[in-house]
């Protein structure tokens, strides 16, 4: 059996380039003394590095990709065990094959893998003339399939990209396979090498950049110890610590820089192509009119004579609305154009600018590509200067599917899909824009947003009530969120407080589109059946009472069901779950509560929603739990584990510790920060309860440990809400005292934050 070692050389003084090429000479020199003790001098059989190898970009778990090239040679078999066996023993992945130069191109003709990796090789040992036959056969099948091969080429592209993601903009980018990644940057080598080099102007002074991506590439395998290619929040600070950067955060920007350049340029590479070969997979534009000051060459819109952004300021934001109408994109020429000659926007910005702006996002889904083009070459910070701060800024939280930049854009183009519920459609799209620009600066990115928006729109020439609009947008961009998952929306205090803070039905229904608009642009962990549910709950009511509805009057009490009532008339138990929800009906005490959710916790459901009742000696509690990935609940299962804790023949507490203990093993992080450790303990939203707000590190069995610690006091629990952010979880609980009263006495409050905070814990686990 082989054994596992590391790479062949260490060399931790090396770093990039510097390091790849020095491991794969030193590879070189490992595999050629082998081929030397094993081969001696045969002739007509040779080494060759092919693929990465052959560049000479190996980092250090890489697998080294050989091709045994023999001319027909009898006992090549032994041969090549005689060269392999010493690599296995060393425990070194090696991709081979054996071949002879007819094999070789056999194999290039049927394998894309193959005609791609015969594109870059190097003699490592043997006779040259193997080489070169190897060479020729790569060219012959180049030049008889190369349509044909350059048109798989662009189909996995596409597909890679479809399964990897966006390098640029994702949280944790995978460095070789996702788009603007280095697999990205070899496909245009390869394509321009057999091509009649109209790609040669693409492949300018990206020395830079592919040289970044490989370093992190590079320290990303020696910070794991092994092979990999995602670049983990558990492995930035690493790797930008070994790349001499400042911060994990300045090193995702600078990666973020260098994925989108090759990424743009990769997309114009492809669709170039497409254009001159007739092979585009979708049509080119959509048939709309275009200005007479824009024209067609080779299908991109381009500045006519007509057309003098010297003097006309407002041309750059025309053309950028023609490519989203017209679904075409913008020649580059036009844009190297504008950046040079352009005059820029007076301010205030006339109406019309406000207008063609707000339309270019009210286009939806293609204002994402235009904007890219436009950033790339400095147009949309020259429209809007504070957009550099957020350009390229990550997010660092797996929360978050994108980079600040982009995560803008793609909330604006949601609520350009969500238009039609609002009455200031161009509001919706400009708040949804500017919502997040805070975060691109220091301090909370909401209140640091609002100034900044106010700022903005004042230039952009928004009169003042909509200035006003547009920064109270920011202002609550998370406040139905918040309430929504976080507080009970059958308290009337809770509508109440809403309808105050949003005060007309037209900015609620912004507000509300925002949300949801923002929420999607998020991350699939941000929106989902169960959030969107409460959301259109919280709205309607909010409308309600904003159209003269006593708060009162809106509220349903959904808990308990008279069906429930019953049930605890009786004196008799009743556990039982369907779909989503458990349901437990029992003899009163305090720590029923607590128990249950321990019974999720050992089970292995995370609950979303919590609801509690109880009446002189008996009570009822409800969770909604979050169906797992694939399947369906085991009720069968949690309904046992509940019946044995109630009858005290489960160790609950050590079953929680043991369940949690075997998950923190296999824990990675999650966000960049360490979770948020808080208490708030609110008397004014609710007229019934205490709302006690639990900011705390997502763990198993939070919610287990923090209402034993309720028990301990004897509070009652009148309902709950449990909500995670990556590694943040914030939960709320409806508390009364025994008397069902709201707590008010200084001790108990004190007595609480501790209880709390002891069961929290102050480290991060």
């Amino acid at each position: 059996m082989a054994k596992s070692a590391g790479p062949l050389l260490t060399a931790p003084d090396l770093h990039g380039r510097a390091y790849a090429e020095a491991h794969s000479d030193t590879t070189d020199e490992w595999l050629r003394s082998i081929y030397r003790q094993a081969l001696g001098d045969t002739p007509d059989l040779a080494l060759v590095a092919v693929g990465g190898y052959g560049r000479r970009e190996l980092s250090p778990y890489s697998d080294v990709d050989v091709i045994l090239i023999h001319d027909d040679i009898d006992d090549y078999a032994d041969a090549a065990e005689a060269l392999w066996y010493p690599v296995w023993d060393r425990g070194l992945k090696i991709g081979y094959a054996v071949v002879t130069a007819e094999q070789a191109e056999t194999l290039a003709a049927e394998e894309l893998h193959w005609a791609t990796a015969f594109l870059a090789t190097r003699l490592v040992a043997g006779d040259d003339r193997m080489l070169a036959a190897l060479d020729a056969a790569a060219t012959k099948v180049w030049a008889a399939n190369g349509d044909e091969l350059l048109a798989q080429l662009a189909t996995s592209v596409h597909e890679r990209h479809e399964r990897h993601g966006d390098a640029a903009f994702q949280i944790e980018p995978h460095l070789k396979e996702g788009r603007g990644g280095l697999r990205d940057l070899h496909a245009l080598q390869w394509a321009a090498t057999v091509s009649d080099g109209f790609l040669d102007d693409l492949l300018l002074d990206f020395d830079t950049d592919a040289d970044l991506l490989l370093a992190a590439r590079i320290e990303l395998h020696r910070s794991m110890g092994r092979a990999g290619d995602v670049l983990t929040l558990d492995a930035q600070d690493d790797v930008a610590a070994a790349l001499g950067e400042v911060s994990g955060h300045q090193l995702m920007v600078h990666v973020a820089q260098a994925a989108r350049r090759i990424a743009w340029q990769s997309d114009e590479a492809w669709s170039r192509w497409e254009r001159r070969t007739g092979r585009a997979r979708l049509s080119i534009g959509n048939g709309k009119p275009i200005p007479t000051e824009f024209g067609l060459v080779e299908g991109q819109l381009e500045l006519t004579e007509r057309a003098d952004p010297a003097t006309d300021p407002l041309v750059v934001l025309r053309l950028a609305l023609t490519a989203v109408i017209a679904d075409r994109k913008i020649g580059r020429a036009s844009l190297r154009r504008i950046r040079d000659v352009g005059s820029p926007l007076p301010e205030p910005w006339p109406a019309e600018a406000r207008r063609l702006f707000a339309d270019i996002f009210l286009g939806g889904r293609g204002a994402i590509a235009v904007v890219e083009d436009l950033d790339q070459y400095g147009l949309m910070a020259r429209l809007l200067p504070e957009w550099e701060a957020v350009r390229c800024h990550p997010q660092r939280n797996v929360m978050h599917t994108y980079s600040v930049d982009r995560h803008l854009c793609e909330a604006a183009a949601n609520a350009s899909a969500l238009a039609d519920r609002v009455e200031r459609a161009d509001l919706l799209v400009m708040g949804a824009l500017f919502h997040d620009i805070g975060k691109g600066y220091e301090g909370d990115h909401t209140e640091v947003g609002m100034e900044i928006i106010a700022k903005m729109a004042e230039r952009m020439g928004y009169p003042d009530d909509e200035v006003a609009v547009l920064v109270d947008l920011c202002r609550h961009h998370l406040l139905l969120p918040d309430v929504a998952t976080r507080r009970d929306l059958s308290d009337p205090g809770t509508i109440s407080a809403v309808a105050a803070a949003v005060d007309t039905v037209e900015f609620l229904d912004l507000l509300a589109a925002l949300t949801e608009a923002d929420s999607i642009a998020t991350g699939p962990s941000a929106w989902g059946a169960w959030k969107a549910g409460l959301l259109r709950d919280l709205v309607d009511r909010t409308a309600e009472v904003l159209d003269g509805v006593s708060p009162a009057e809106v509220v349903v009490a959904e808990f308990p069901t008279p069906e429930m009532i019953d049930v605890m008339a009786d004196g008799r138990r009743m556990i039982e779950g369907d779909d989503t929800t458990f349901t437990v009906i029992a003899p009163d005490e305090p720590a029923l509560f607590s128990r249950m959710a321990g019974v999720l916790a050992v089970s292995g459901y995370d609950v979303l929603d919590a609801m509690a009742y109880s009446t002189a000696d008996m009570a009822a509690c409800q969770f909604t739990v979050q169906l797992p990935t694939s399947g369906a609940v085991d009720w069968a299962r949690v309904v046992d584990n509940a019946n044995r804790a109630l009858d005290g023949r489960m160790a609950l507490t050590a079953r929680v510790r043991q369940r949690a203990a075997s998950y923190g093993r296999y824990r990675r992080r999650l966000s960049a920060t360490p979770p948020r450790r808080e208490v708030i303990v609110d008397n004014a939203i609710s007229d019934v309860a205490t709302v006690v707000e639990v900011h705390a590190a997502d763990t198993v069995g939070l919610l287990f440990w923090i209402t034993q610690a309720l028990a301990e006091l004897r509070l009652d629990i009148r309902s709950a809400k449990v909500q995670t952010f990556g590694p943040q979880a914030v939960d709320s609980f409806y508390v009364c005292d025994m008397a069902g009263r709201k707590l008010f006495e200084g001790d108990l409050l004190q007595e609480l934050d501790l209880a709390i905070r002891e069961a929290v814990g102050e480290e991060d686990p």
